[in-house]
């Protein structure tokens, strides 16, 4: 029996997220075989009268490949699908997986491998820039776990997440837009966290599930000297297979001059990658109204209702700062109350206060107002 959810949510992202267009090619690249929203996007996409192309990938063989991995045999493979996403009009990424931490024992230099050939050649040079493209998490028993729900309670959750009104959110975010286009200085303050930072000049982007599923978040970056202060997240951040923790970065002229983490030699080891990632790329405001506390799933938790995150590494082409990294690391501090309150301001003037923002044209973000 077809479940109507997995129908719904195969119409937005086909017809909504990237807008499928009679005689286009899309790529359906799927992380961690799901057969049903698989089966439900090529339908969708005939119906839309395009062209349905699948990749099907699985996170233990990735694995597999990375520990033997090679130079010569990654810049191979990269050319090779570097060649398919050239002929795509569109993309969709499906991600799922029964382990977080199927990577936790690929050595560092071989992540590194894969980031520097399939993730710079394939996906930030072709698929990014000249693809409309979305990608998503499925639910799984691991992501139930995570989240600390049951199976049926965590599937209820995503389905709430992943198919409400996009477009009410899209129209919502336009004031929050052109406040930020017109500000300069950003100060953001928590438990241990008092930070500032201009974002002049630099555009800001709305995200309403054109490219994330779910989605709630309006992004800009830092100009990227500008960074002077200290900054604590208070979510789990995983990153190649490890969860760090409690990490607290301190910023002097945009460079992170000191890292504190759960592992403080491997978080430093990550932000001596290369030179930009000891500087930000971007920063954003979470508003998804249905996704509340962390899971250690980044497409969820980057979009928590009162959260920002503040992200080291490589900044997006259309909200460019000038910084170059292979990583782009979004960590995430949740401001509303029960995770410690914290401010936005905006030169000067408070925009949020505990997550909820307190200027009249901002309050249709509020989560009351998008559910």
């Amino acid at each position: 029996m077809k479940d109507p959810r997995i129908e719904q949510l195969a119409k937005n992202l086909i017809n909504y997220s990237i807008q499928l267009k009679k005689g286009e090619k899309v790529l359906i690249e799927n992380f961690g075989l799901q057969k049903e929203l698989v089966t439900a996007l090529i339908n969708e996409a005939y119906k839309a009268g395009g062209f349905p192309f699948v990749s099907l990938k699985d996170h233990q063989i990735d694995r597999a490949l990375l520990m033997g991995g090679q130079e010569e045999q990654y810049h191979m493979m990269a050319d090779f699908e570097a060649e398919v996403m050239k002929k795509m009009d569109a993309y969709i990424g499906l991600r799922a997986g029964n382990n977080i931490n199927e990577f936790a024992d690929v050595p560092d230099d071989k992540m590194r491998l894969q980031g520097k050939t399939v993730g710079q050649k394939v996906h930030r040079e072709i698929r990014v820039p000249k693809t409309r493209w979305v990608v998503l998490r499925y639910p799984t028993s691991s992501m139930a776990q995570l989240a600390k729900m049951s199976t049926d309670q965590f599937e209820d959750f995503y389905f709430d997440v992943c198919n409400l009104d996009y477009s009410k959110m899209d129209k919502a975010m336009d004031p929050l837009v052109e406040l930020m286009n017109k500000t300069d200085k950003v100060r953001l303050t928590g438990v241990n966290t008092d930070i500032t930072f201009s974002i002049k000049d630099i555009p800001a982007i709305k995200c309403s599930g054109q490219m994330n599923i779910p989605d709630g978040e309006v992004y800009t970056a830092p100009v990227r000297d500008s960074i002077n202060g200290k900054i604590t997240y208070n979510t789990p951040s995983p990153y190649n297979g490890f969860t760090f923790e409690n990490v607290q970065l301190t910023f002097k002229n945009g460079k992170i001059i000191e890292a504190i983490a759960n592992d403080t030699d491997r978080i430093n080891k990550i932000f001596d990658t290369d030179e930009g990632a000891r500087y930000v790329g971007e920063f954003a405001i979470g508003v998804n109204p249905y996704i509340l506390h962390p899971m250690q799933d980044i497409l969820f938790d980057e979009k928590i209702d009162g959260s920002f995150h503040f992200t080291p590494g490589q900044a997006y082409d259309d909200a460019y700062n000038g910084n170059k990294s292979n990583i782009h690391w979004d960590m995430v501090m949740i401001q509303r109350p029960e995770y410690g309150g914290g401010e936005i301001y905006f030169d000067d003037v408070l925009i949020r206060k505990d997550g909820r923002f307190v200027l009249a044209e901002l309050e249709d973000l509020n989560p009351e107002n998008l559910k």
